[in-house]
């Protein structure tokens, strides 16, 4: 099933006054490229963490926050009270010195929010997180991946619609080839009856130097190899390993012969067509990135 490395997930829990929110995404790498941003508490634990990225997204540049909360409570929420007064009376103190006039109960609820003057009591073991935030991890991988998926089917879609289009301007040029070789017979003919009364000419030695040059114009492998390799590309959509270098290769040998079709049209409504190939190649090949 193909997968598109551009995914997003978002996961919240609590339990026992623990809140947890991971939020996870993802964009195309050649590589996995992980990087986290942990609570302090769950510093430990880095390593799981990508572990579990690793086991469940494969490749991608992942960026993966979590944030921990707790609820505070009366018997968890513990007031440095000294740290407090000492915060008060040095404000109240600087305050006096340069002549400003404060308002002690705002001052007295900005001091409380102060981090090490309300804190709530961490325990020592962090398995109550631990455990929360496995749950959530392994939840926002699975979103991401659920997201993967849908936009792997919309890549699908759109590859398909665009490989067809190059086999329909394909099925343009068969016509056009066929009509070429003749035209440019009769040009070279035409041009050499043009000289006939200049020039001494031999018509053995012509005839062979025009199959030689016939030949080198001959775009029938090209055409050929390129409906292979359509047909190819096609059928490595649906593969079950991951198919996005897979398909890169073969995008670009759908490349190699679109442009040698170019080189040997000498043809213009075929160079027009080949323009047509390129651009739809192209698109494949922006897309093709996203794939994992």
């Amino acid at each position: 099933m193909m997968k598109s490395m551009t995914g997003y997930g978002k996961v919240s829990k609590s339990r026992n006054g623990k809140n947890i929110e991971v939020e996870i995404r993802s964009l195309n790498s050649k590589t996995l490229d992980v990087h986290t941003k942990l609570p302090l508490a769950l510093n430990s634990k880095d390593l799981d963490i990508r572990a579990m990225i690793a086991a469940g997204l494969e490749r991608g540049k992942v960026d993966l926050n979590i944030t921990l909360t707790t609820d505070a409570t009366e018997d968890n929420l513990r007031i440095n009270e000294q740290l407090l007064e000492a915060y008060f009376r040095k404000t109240v103190e600087i305050a006096r010195k340069f002549g400003v006039e404060i308002d002690q109960s705002l001052l007295l609820t900005t001091l409380l929010r102060f981090p090490d003057v309300q804190k709530v009591e961490q325990e020592e073991e962090i398995e109550d997180e631990w455990a929360l935030t496995r749950e959530a991890v392994e939840e926002s991988i699975k979103q991401l991946n659920e997201f993967r998926i849908q936009e792997g089917q919309n890549l699908k879609n759109d590859f398909i619609k665009r490989v067809n289009l190059i086999l329909s301007y394909l099925d343009e040029v068969e016509p056009l080839a066929n009509a070429r070789v003749g035209i440019i017979r009769e040009r070279i003919l035409q041009r050499f009856e043009e000289l006939k009364g200049t020039v001494d000419v031999d018509s053995n030695r012509l005839e062979q130097e025009l199959i030689f040059y016939i030949e080198k114009l001959d775009i029938t492998e090209e055409k050929v190899r390129l409906r292979n390799h359509c047909r190819y590309f096609i059928e490595n959509i649906d593969a079950d390993e991951s198919t996005g270098k897979k398909l890169g290769f073969i995008a670009q040998e759908m490349g190699r012969e679109i442009n040698t079709l170019g080189s040997k049209a000498n043809d213009a409504e075929i160079q027009k067509i080949v323009v047509k190939m390129k651009d739809e190649l192209e698109k494949i090949k922006e897309q093709v990135l996203n794939i994992l």
